[in-house]
């Protein structure tokens, strides 16, 4: 990844709050056609020492088939937003501005496990839906059990488990930096009156380099 030295981001709390938050990976891996990239949502756990993505795919997924033992590339994409010169005050004191795209990015590289295992199946489908259940906001939480067990176990036929051990997270926020602290403000500013969620996510991470 291009990482001119302003966006490059090495605090392992920020990145991993943005895959946290952002949970819906990209997967890129080298198939014997060439390269394949699918997007999964990942949960994070610690491993012994280091950090283990885990996830499922569909058996009818051909990606699975050649993943046992590679190292992959999983991209979280997080905030990101357009970012107009007008909000420049430089552009009122010189006019020697162009627009720009803010927005911020991990990429996680490891070695991946496949498992093909019912019991971990089931307990890595339940976490994943207990947690984005517990954000949906509209009263009881749906839960896997709510569905009939012989309806599950047909469905868990049909997935099969990664487990990626992480060896290097890389970080590139790109969020103004490189602009004078005025500029800085403004951006900020200008995306908080945009409103979105996009927009404020990036205003919050704009605002984190005005010191």
């Amino acid at each position: 990844m291009y990482m001119p030295p302003a966006f490059e981001e090495k605090d392992p709390d920020v990145l991993w709050g943005i895959v946290r938050a952002m949970p819906l990976g990209l997967l890129v891996s080298q198939s014997d056609g060439g390269v394949l990239a699918n997007l999964i949502p990942f949960e994070v756990a610690q491993g012994d020492g280091n950090a283990i993505l885990r996830a499922h795919l569909a058996k009818a997924n051909p990606q699975w088939r050649n993943l046992a033992g590679q190292n992959v590339l999983v991209v979280f994409q997080g905030a990101n937003a357009y970012v107009t010169p007008q909000w420049y005050e430089s552009k009122r004191e010189h006019g020697k501005v162009v627009p720009t795209w803010n927005y911020a990015v991990v990429q996680v590289r490891g070695t991946v496990r496949v498992i093909d295992d019912r019991n971990w199946l089931l307990a890595q489908v339940n976490r994943l839906t207990d947690h984005h259940e517990a954000h949906v906001g509209q009263g009881t939480s749906w839960k896997v059990s709510d569905a009939p067990d012989d309806f599950i176990q047909a469905q868990l036929k049909g997935i099969v488990g990664i487990e990626i051990d992480v060896t290097q997270l890389t970080g590139k926020l790109k969020t103004s930096q490189n602009r004078p602290v005025p500029d800085r403000a403004g951006v900020a500013a200008g995306l908080e009156a945009s409103g979105g969620e996009q927009n404020s996510r990036m205003a919050g991470l704009v605002r984190r380099h005005l010191g």
